[in-house]
């Protein structure tokens, strides 16, 4: 064993050693930062010198210009002394080495640099995680999204557009319309921004519904979004399948109904009159069930079915909207509306001439149901400052609230039950609108202020 004594100078010897080493590195500092601080002020002094040297053969001589040159002379020497300093500084001090400590001005600037460093390095790392993040976020979207050039160029793409749309990562820089050949779907693509949202069939599987639309993205770029919407068609389906049996079923019992009542008022003439009254009820009710019925099926048909091509020919929207115009005039009646009409008789349109009476007529008499007595409706065909044909309907009647503007075209939306009830609307005519406004490529606009009018618009495709 070690004898206890015999270690206890040992270990003394080897503490005062670590602290005369630790007393050498400290004096080795203060000289270092000494000597740092004095070759800084030589530097200076002498550029100051140099200055005045400058300065004094500048007055001997008589150059005006000394003055200015001095100073200037001065900083640049400076400067250059600094920029040799930090270079040295670098090649001394690799990035992979340790760092070291270095005094005076260079010092201040090689703690700057190492600061800004890792900031720098912090900042890097942070965006490139949120760049992963962002990335594994958008891939594993159930929506198919599609970057896309101004040329049309597959940019980006996620799983959902390869599973949907068919493409692959070898599509990418090919243009989207050479790969999706669908002729609705190209004409739906050369659209301007405002362009609808688009259902198609989905090319990679038949079975299956897109709503497609385009957003912009960035300052040139686009993002196409397609959804899956089969589970929602089907539903839509089954629902407007049933419309339609409903309706068709409940045909032909409303016009006998109607028929019976119709025939036991004209066949009675002195017949009590409160059986008078409730009979005149019956008809009034029974031919209301009656329309709802045909605008029931109409809609249907519009929803479900595309038109044949041998329904449309060139329509005179003028002549179109007389005798409706002529009606509306009836319909206004003792209430003495100021019905106006701007019509453009040289402007002719490509569509379904019953579709768009159909249409057109729900507008106008809507203007005068729902606008007081001597209000004022007018009604004009023609083209605005783009070019385009529009049809549109504009009253001083009551108005409506901007909350009910986006469901106006909803099946039976009514603001106010029972002054539409009482109107003898049947709720499902700006719905009929709107799907012939679609059939027909066009699309129905809505601008109203309560207590002021409301004026709808029906906007076609361009020249």
């Amino acid at each position: 064993m070690t004898d206890p004594q015999s270690s206890h100078p040992q270990h003394a010897a080897r503490a005062t050693r670590v602290e005369r080493r630790a007393q050498l590195r400290q004096l080795r500092l203060v000289e270092a930062r000494q000597r740092a601080w004095r070759e800084e002020g030589i530097l200076v002094l002498a550029v100051l010198a140099l200055g005045s040297v400058v300065a004094w053969v500048g007055a001997v001589t008589g150059w005006g210009l000394a003055w200015v040159l001095a100073p200037v002379t001065a900083l640049v020497i400076y400067t250059a002394a600094l920029l040799w300093r930090v270079i040295y500084l670098a090649r001394a001090l690799p990035i992979t080495s340790q760092p070291r400590r270095v005094w005076g001005l260079p010092g201040l600037i090689q703690v700057r640099q190492r600061r800004l460093s890792r900031r720098w390095s912090r900042r890097q790392r942070r965006l490139i995680g949120l760049l992963k993040r962002y990335h594994h976020s958008a891939m594993t979207v159930p929506d198919a999204m599609v970057v896309l050039t101004t040329e049309r160029e597959i940019e980006w793409l996620n799983r959902a557009a390869i599973d949907m749309l068919g493409l692959n990562r070898s599509d990418i820089g090919l243009r989207l319309d050479d790969l999706w050949r669908t002729p609705a779907f190209i004409a739906w693509l050369k659209q301007g921004s405002d362009r609808p949202a688009l259902e198609l069939v989905a090319p990679a599987d038949e079975t299956r519904t897109l709503s497609l639309r385009i957003e912009p993205y960035g300052s040139d770029r686009y993002l196409l979004i397609g959804r899956d919407v089969t589970a929602l068609h089907r539903l839509q389906g089954v629902r407007q399948d049933f419309v339609a049996n409903v309706s068709h079923e409940l045909r032909t019992p409303l016009t006998v109904l109607a028929g019976y009542v119709e025939t036991l008022l004209d066949t009675d003439e002195g017949q009590d009159p409160q059986m008078h009254r409730i009979l005149s009820n019956m008809h009034q009710q029974a031919d209301r069930m009656r329309r709802i019925v045909e605008d029931l099926l109409l809609l249907s048909r519009l929803e479900t079915s595309q038109p044949d091509a041998d329904w449309f020919e060139t329509i005179n929207v003028a002549r179109l909207l007389e005798p409706i115009l002529n009606d509306a005039r009836l319909v206004s009646g003792e209430e003495g509306h100021d019905i106006r009409a701007d019509l453009d008789p040289t402007l002719t349109l490509w569509g379904v001439p019953r579709e768009l009476q159909s249409a057109f007529s729900n507008l106008v008499f809507n203007a005068v149901k729902y606008t007081p007595a001597g209000g004022r409706v007018e009604v004009r065909w023609g083209r605005d400052e783009q070019g385009r044909a529009v049809f549109s309907v504009c009253d001083s009647g009551i108005g409506i609230e901007a909350r009910h503007i986006p469901r106006l075209t909803e099946r039976f939306y009514r603001i106010d039950v029972g002054r539409s009830r009482s109107r003898g609307g049947t709720g499902l005519g700006l719905a009929i609108v709107k799907h012939v406004a679609l059939r027909h490529g066009a699309r129905l606009e809505i601008d109203s202020t309560p207590g002021e009018g409301s004026c709808f618009r029906v906007i076609f495709p361009g020249p």
